[in-house]
């Protein structure tokens, strides 16, 4: 949609004779959408905690009720008296997070590549725009004849299949690990203490631990007939298989979505999220505009904008299979390194005024805005579990986007004040994420560091008994490990 909203624009401009541009000119297509940025944004705790409530089915069917209105708005707003696109990018922004933040959680069918699939998710979503290209190519080529009602009508085939496969695929209700769903059932918090004044310690701790062994049975017999036999202890093994690659996992699972925003871990990322998302939309609304004044040419910065267009979605792709490798198999704090060194690269590259450091700059880009959106949501899956996801994570991307909302300021800072270079409202947006990153990176790996001793200390607390010689008397006697 924002690239069909650009090619308009650019139209208009060019049957303009004379074109000075403003602040409010440079970013068209953000412009555009701008009244359904507070909608998509403020909705997002909201369908957090419709996510957390009623789980992923619900979630995903209104999703592909809104994307369906907001098509239907399209396709007649040449025929009602008032402008029915702005009420169509509404319900599209609206249903969109509905259906994508909802398909996180299948992440747990596979744990050990929950990684991977994370990334097919958020390449999935970056393709999407790819839609919009080719639109906008088949626009072009047909003589403008292939409008914009011919193309959402076609385009309802999408909230109708989305709505089919919740009704008959997905699942109703989140999915969690089998080792997760173990625990739960062993977790002490359940147990139902014996009022029996009589009852004895030991008899009292036999009780609280057939309890535990009754639930863990029930949880089994419910799983076997979906999953056939289960190993519990490759479940558990999974299970802390990933905790011990993460350095994090689990941080602040069973915590209430209260107790979790008000930690570090929560205000850290939301601010990094906060700025990053800033830097990456604002380099998206203004690329052309930005190397128009770094290359000192229209031409050239017409071909850095095509370019763009087309590696963007390509981009979500390519990066697959590296995103997957990369969140499986390297710590959270190791990833969260690897953003921030990146991203401060990216920012460089986009202060360089050459063509070589362009395309080099676009091709980072595209390959590390999947991963920074799949290594947040990873991120928070992993630090705050699946059972508070939709509330924190749509807090995240709640905040986060409504401070998107300052990008219309940073094009009237580089232009009233800067006089049209963007290099220091990208140094500025450069240093600051720099900032942030490192203070989040340097508080995860403390953390990491904290939870790798505490976990050394409980299994030296837990070791067995084993059977170690006395050379006194020559007989072995039992030691503790």
């Amino acid at each position: 949609m924002e690239s069909w909203r650009e090619t308009n624009e650019e139209n208009r401009a060019s049957n303009t004779l004379t074109f000075n541009p403003i602040p409010e000119q440079t970013t068209p297509a953000s412009a555009q959408r701008k009244p359904a940025i507070p909608t998509e944004t403020s909705r997002a705790k909201r369908i957090g905690t419709i996510l957390d409530r009623y789980g992923p089915r619900v979630s995903g069917i209104v999703g592909s009720g809104f994307i369906a209105l907001g098509a239907i708005f399209f396709i007649f707003a040449s025929k009602v008296p008032f402008d029915a696109y702005v009420p169509g990018y509404l319900f599209l922004a609206l249903g969109g997070p509905f259906v994508y933040i909802s398909s996180f959680q299948l992440s747990n069918c596979f744990p050990r590549h929950s990684g991977l699939i994370l990334a097919l998710l958020t390449g999935a979503f970056d393709t999407s725009s790819a839609i919009f290209l080719a639109y906008r190519l088949i626009y072009q080529a047909s003589g403008e004849t292939f409008t914009p009602q011919k193309f959402f009508s076609i385009y309802l085939v999408v909230p109708l299949f989305i709505l089919l496969a919740e009704l008959f695929i997905m699942p109703s209700r989140s999915y969690n690990t089998v080792a997760d769903i173990i625990a739960d059932a062993e977790d002490p918090s359940r147990d139902v203490i014996p009022r029996n004044p009589n009852m004895t310690d030991q008899a009292r701790e036999d009780y609280l631990r057939d309890q535990r062994q009754s639930r863990r049975q029930s949880v089994m017999s419910e799983m076997t007939p979906l999953l056939g036999k289960i190993d519990v202890d490759e479940a558990h093994r999974d299970r802390e298989r990933k905790k011990q690659i993460s350095g994090v996992w689990g941080a602040l699972h069973g915590r209430s979505a209260l107790h979790q925003i008000q930690t570090p871990w929560f205000v850290l990322i939301t601010l990094f999220v906060m700025f990053q998302m800033l830097r990456i939309n604002y380099f998206v609304a203004t690329v052309r505009k930005q190397y128009e004044a770094l290359l000192d040419s229209h031409v050239l910065a017409k071909q850095v904008n095509d370019v763009f267009d087309v590696a963007l979605p390509l981009g979500g792709v390519l990066s697959i299979p590296f995103i997957g490798l990369i969140l499986d198999n390297l710590s959270t704090p190791v990833t969260l390194s690897v953003l921030v060194v990146t991203a401060t690269a990216i920012g460089v590259l986009g202060c360089l005024p050459y063509l070589s450091a362009a395309y080099l700059n676009i091709f980072f880009f595209v390959i590390y805005r999947p991963f920074y959106y799949t290594a947040v949501s990873d991120y928070a899956a992993k630090v705050f579990g699946f059972y508070t996801f939709g509330k924190v994570y749509g807090l995240i991307i709640c905040v986060s986007g409504l401070f998107n909302l300052t990008q219309s300021g940073l094009d009237a800072l580089r232009f009233r004040v800067f006089g049209n270079d963007p290099v220091p409202v990208n140094v500025i947006l450069l240093s600051t994420v720099l900032v942030v990153g490192l203070a989040l990176v340097g508080y995860v790996y403390r953390q990491s560091l904290k939870s790798a001793r505490n976990l050394l200390e409980v299994e030296a607390e837990g070791a067995a008994e084993s059977v170690m010689p006395d050379v006194t008397n020559g007989h072995a006697t039992p030691r503790s490990g």
